[in-house]
């Protein structure tokens, strides 16, 4: 392993922040990107999960300024920002002792090839050195909408969010499945192996922020050791390696009494659904009473001016108008 970035000393008092993020207009990592995808797919061309390699999956849509905004806002007590990246920094970003860039080249051992797949970034996360022992784990475009309790997500028992609606699961992994449900199906697999009175709940995880111990994905991490190999071999998301952190580990939290689960309902945008401008609609109503909400960008290989797509950094500049002190000042909301 690399000599990894310095970072502040471990408190186990704080709760740490850490994002991934990437800026897809950059035209070398873009580069990187399509060199890496020909490459692959000569080999794996039947391996590529739904929406593996769709421009929405990287698009940069301001998520990440609008997110540092509504968590100081929201969680103005937070502890260190770790922002998970591939050797990129936000224009916008005030350099501060409060946040590190973290580059997947410190995380990756260093004869990994460049990784495009987040299920495989965020398999690393909990050895990101200095990390707090509790930390929340946020795709950004997974914000916070109130003020965040922190006793409610750690105190007792983690805090984990199952959907409200069972998915329907085929008997194995299938190309056609997304991501989620293929998930699903090899933790219920995995789990009953290991626990006999295990019991598979139908619903998926919803996505939100993701509340953790480093200890418990260190425990984890040893458990499962053959299935993080195999997350840790992936360049593009696999259809037949499904990714650990959304699924595996609150199951099995749960399982070993580290995590509770509850059912909500939380308000999820879809960019490229018919019904996104009432989601948008609701999201303005709701703002300040809702404990999370995410705004996935469903728009795939639309243009970045496309309407829907514009729309996410105009609701949120509404919402969120004040800069937060992670910005430069006098920062262009635009600027990549």
């Amino acid at each position: 392993m690399k000599t990894p970035l310095r970072g502040p000393s471990e408190d186990t008092g704080r709760i740490d922040i850490v994002y991934l993020w990437v800026n897809d207009a950059d035209p070398v990592w873009l580069s990187k990107r399509h060199s890496a995808y020909a490459a692959w797919a000569c080999q794996n061309g039947e391996e590529l999960a739904v929406f593996g390699n769709v421009a929405g999956r990287y698009r940069d849509n301001s998520e990440l300024l609008f997110n540092l905004r509504a968590l100081e806002l929201f969680f103005p007590d937070h502890g260190h920002v770790y922002i998970v990246t591939d050797g990129q920094t936000p224009a916008w970003l005030q350099p501060s002792s409060q946040v590190t860039l973290v580059d997947h080249r410190t995380l990756l051992p260093p004869a990994s090839p460049k990784v495009f797949d987040s299920g495989h970034i965020e398999s690393y996360l909990h050895h990101i050195p200095g990390l707090s022992e509790r930390f929340i784990y946020l795709n950004d475009d997974v914000f916070f909408g109130q003020k965040v309790n922190p006793a409610w997500w750690f105190e007792g028992r983690l805090k984990v969010f199952l959907e409200p609606v069972s998915a329907t699961h085929p008997k194995s992994l299938h190309p056609g499945e997304t991501a989620l449900v293929n998930a699903s199906i090899k933790s219920g697999r995995w789990l009953t192996e290991r626990y006999p009175h295990y019991l598979h709940l139908p619903q998926v995880y919803s996505h939100t922020p993701r509340a953790m111990r480093k200890s418990i994905m260190h425990e984890l991490e040893h458990l499962a050791q053959d299935w993080f190999a195999q997350v840790r071999s992936t360049v593009f998301r696999s259809w037949r390696i499904p990714p650990i952190v959304p699924d595996l580990a609150p199951r099995w939290m749960v399982q070993m009494g580290y995590a509770e689960q509850q059912v909500l309902n939380p308000l999820y945008i879809n960019t490229g659904d018919a019904q996104a401008a009432q989601q948008f609609d609701a999201l303005s109503q709701n703002f300040g009473n809702l404990p999370f909400f995410c705004i996935n960008d469903t728009c795939d290989e639309a243009a970045g001016d496309d309407p829907r797509l514009l729309r996410i950094a105009q609701t949120l500049e509404k919402l969120l108008p004040c800069p937060s002190s992670f910005e430069r000042a006098g920062n262009c909301r635009k600027a990549a």
